[in-house]
């Protein structure tokens, strides 16, 4: 799909065959048949983990490619995977809502998940779940997060974090009713060559705070104590980013003209994906931002529903955060 200026993605990058997504869909019941297996159990993610290779070759052949390459846009989108629609409960419609007990849709992203690298949460967002909703919700309309419906700005998950994800997966169970909500995603890739070689240089410099987003809390929220960081770092000509406009403070004259600039650049390149049921999205979280833009929800049970979550592929670097030598960051 062409990097154009505001490029409006109406399918998958590809889809499933349904022989294909019935071998989904009857591995993902296996996981979720005990109706009390519990998504964030040790237990069952090594099932999700073991599942993974049983999974149509297609499928880990595609996210086995991304993985080591996510391409210009730095981001996967695979279509017509098993989410049960007929099945679905109504979409949820409260603060911090997640899935706890195993479902089809979960156990398609867990599997996935460990796919790419290892499932990942942060305790202080929505109580340290694997799998979390993505949902409208009544009195939240205005809310720059999760559970918002105005446009939400580009960012990437966590950057404020010493241990960031590596990727975030997303999986659509429902579309909104007008069919006009759309995941915006815009990759360094196509974002770089339009930017100075002095806003390049102010970019990779230590002058921006990042402080946590909203999801996190009003507590997490005043960032007190964040070190000040760049907003690329690593290869000059392939940088990783840690930025989100609602939250990322420059702290110079230059910093504040460069950011803007890498605004710019974001939006003359974003792409906005319109996802249907079954939809997975894949986001390599190093190299592509991401937001949303703005879309009516009527709290009639049958909203926007996607689940979210999120991917390391290095366990063990956040090892001194995770009690227990498990999945949630507790810190």
């Amino acid at each position: 799909m062409p990097g154009t200026p505001h490029h409006t993605a109406l399918a998958a990058d590809w889809n499933l065959d349904p022989a294909d997504a019935g071998a989904c869909r009857r591995l993902a019941r296996s996981l979720s048949a005990g109706g009390h297996d519990r998504v964030d159990s040790p237990e069952w993610v090594a099932r999700a983990r073991d599942a993974w290779d049983e999974l149509p070759l297609p499928l880990r052949r595609a996210v086995r490619r991304f993985r080591r390459s996510s391409g210009p846009h730095g981001t996967l989108v695979i279509g017509g995977l098993p989410v049960d629609e007929a099945a679905l409960p109504p979409t949820p419609a409260v603060p911090g809502s997640v899935q706890r007990r195993a479902t089809v849709p979960a156990a398609l992203l867990t599997m996935v998940a460990c796919g790419l690298g290892e499932p990942l949460a942060y305790l202080a967002e929505k109580s340290g779940a694997l799998v979390q909703d993505v949902v409208p919700v009544p009195g939240q309309e205005a809310f720059h997060g999760n559970a918002g419906s105005v446009p939400l700005s580009f960012h990437t998950e966590n950057g404020f974090h010493p241990h960031p994800p590596d990727y975030v997966v997303f999986l659509c169970l429902r579309a909104d009713h007008d069919r006009i909500a759309g995941m915006r995603v815009a990759g360094i890739r196509q974002a770089l060559p339009l930017l100075t070689r002095a806003d390049r240089e102010a970019l990779f410099a230590p002058e921006f705070i990042t402080t946590p987003p909203p999801s996190f809390g009003p507590d997490a929220a005043s960032g007190a104590g964040a070190e000040p960081r760049p907003v690329l770092f690593g290869a000059s000509e392939d940088p990783d980013i840690r930025m989100a406009q609602l939250v990322t403070t420059p702290l110079t004259p230059r910093a504040t003209a460069a950011l803007a600039e890498f605004g710019r650049a974001c939006e003359e390149t974003a792409r906005t994906l319109r996802l249907a049921p079954g939809d997975l999205v894949v986001i390599d979280n190093r190299v592509t931002v991401h937001g949303r833009t703005a879309f009516r929800p009527r709290y009639d049970g049958a909203d926007r529903w996607l689940q979210r979550t999120y991917v390391t592929v290095d366990l063990r670097r956040s090892r001194d955060h995770r009690p227990q030598d498990g999945q949630v960051l507790a810190r």
